[in-house]
C-alpha cells in the first residue's frame, strides 16, 4: 500500500522517504542506468503490451532505482535530484487507450520521468506528450499514483482519475499514502486539530491508508531542526518505520500487505538509502560516486543480503539493462 513522507522545510537537505507494502516480495533490485539507454513504453518485460505507436526514449538523465518484478521502476531518484515514487491508488483510472499519442505502461511511468525532467515542473509538462495504459505483473494490476520531488523542495502528487490527470503541486504537499484519492485525503485531515501537539494528542493508529496519512503528517509537523544528514535520516526513517505495516496486519478485503522495504532519497547531497524490511542494516549509494555517462554499465546489486551494510557503492555489479 505504501506511505511517502518529503521534508523540505529544513535547513539541512531535502529528504524523502517512502514504505513499499505488498503481499509478496515485489523482487527489488536496486540498479544504476546511465544516461544515453534505449527504452520502449510499450513493453512489459519482453511482452509486447503496446503494439500501435508505443513511446520510445533514450534517456537524458542517469538513476538509481529500485526495480518491481523487473517491469519498471517503483521508486528512484536521478543524478539531478528529482525523485519519483509509485504508490498503490484503487481509484486509479488511466481511461481508454488514445493511440494518437505514444503509449506508455504504467509500469515505467516513474522511469520515463526520472530519464528526462530534472525538476517537478519538468515532470509535469512531459505528462502531454505521453498516454499511461494500465500495465500486469504478477497477477497485479498498476493501479498506481506518482509523487515527485527535486533538490529545490518542489512536490507534486499525480493520480488519473476517470481517465484525466488530476495534478496537486506545490511545496506543501509533503505526504502520500493510497486510497481515497488525494482530495478526499486531504479534507480527512483538515478534520483533525493538531496545532497543540503532545503526547495526550489522539493519533489514527491503526494500518489503513488514512490513520497512516494523518499520522505521518502530524509526525512530519513535529520534526526537529536536524544537525546532521545521518540525524535527518534517521528522522525520516523514524516516521516512516511508524507508518510501516507490521508482519500480519489485516488491510481490509485486500488482505495482509507488510512492509517489504523503506527508502530515503537526500535530494540535495545526492544519497539513496534503502532498508529492507528482513535485514538488519541500512544500506546507501552515494550517487556523487557513480559514473552516469553514456556506455557507462548498468549496475545492480540485491538487497535481500544480510552480509550488506553501510555505503555499499563500490559493491554496485555490472548487468544487463533490465527494461
Amino acid at each position: 500500500m505504501c506511505t511517502r513522507v518529503l521534508w523540505n522545510d529544513n535547513d539541512l537537505a531535502v529528504l524523502v522517504g517512502r514504505t513499499m507494502d505488498w503481499p509478496t516480495t515485489t523482487e527489488p533490485i536496486l540498479t544504476v542506468l546511465p544516461r544515453g539507454l534505449r527504452h520502449n513504453g510499450g513493453m512489459v518485460g519482453p511482452e509486447r503490451l503496446i503494439e500501435e505507436n508505443p513511446l520510445t526514449w533514450r534517456s537524458r538523465y542517469g538513476s538509481v532505482i529500485v526495480t518491481v518484478y523487473g517491469m519498471g521502476a517503483a521508486d528512484g531518484v536521478n543524478e539531478a535530484g528529482l525523485a519519483a515514487h509509485l504508490l498503490y491508488l484503487t481509484e486509479t483510472d488511466f481511461g481508454p487507450r488514445d493511440s494518437s499519442l505514444p503509449g506508455l505502461q504504467a509500469g515505467l511511468w516513474a522511469q520515463y520521468l526520472l530519464d528526462n525532467a530534472a525538476t517537478v515542473e519538468e515532470a509535469i509538462a512531459l505528462h502531454h506528450e505521453f498516454d499511461l495504459m494500465m500495465a500486469e505483473a504478477n497477477g497485479r494490476l498498476a493501479t498506481v499514483h506518482m509523487a515527485l520531488e527535486d533538490a529545490s523542495g518542489d512536490s507534486a502528487i499525480i493520480e488519473y482519475i476517470d481517465g484525466k490527470a488530476v495534478v496537486h503541486h506545490g511545496r506543501a504537499f509533503t505526504v502520500m499514502t493510497n486510497s481515497p484519492t488525494y482530495d478526499q485525503q486531504l479534507a480527512l485531515l483538515a478534520e483533525q486539530d493538531f496545532s497543540n501537539p503532545s503526547s495526550d494528542t489522539p493519533l489514527p493508529g491503526n494500518v489503513n491508508a488514512i490513520d497512516r496519512f494523518q499520522r505521518a503528517s502530524y509526525y512530519r509537523a513535529v520534526l526537529p531542526e536536524p544537525s546532521s544528514e545521518r540525524e535527518g535520516v534517521a528522522s525520516i526513517l523514524a516516521i516512516v518505520r511508524n507508518t510501516s505495516v507490521p508482519f500480519g496486519a489485516p488491510y481490509k478485503e485486500v488482505g495482509v500487505y507488510n512492509t517489504e522495504y523503506r527508502t530515503v532519497s537526500n535530494l540535495t547531497d545526492k544519497r539513496y538509502y534503502f532498508e529492507l524490511s528482513v535485514s538488519p542494516s541500512v544500506i546507501w549509494i552515494d550517487l556523487n560516486e557513480i559514473d552516469f555517462s553514456a556506455g557507462a554499465p548498468v549496475l545492480v546489486i540485491d538487497p535481500d543480503n544480510i552480509d550488506l551494510s553501510g555505503d555499499v557503492t563500490s559493491q554496485l555489479q555490472p548487468a544487463v539493462a533490465p527494461f
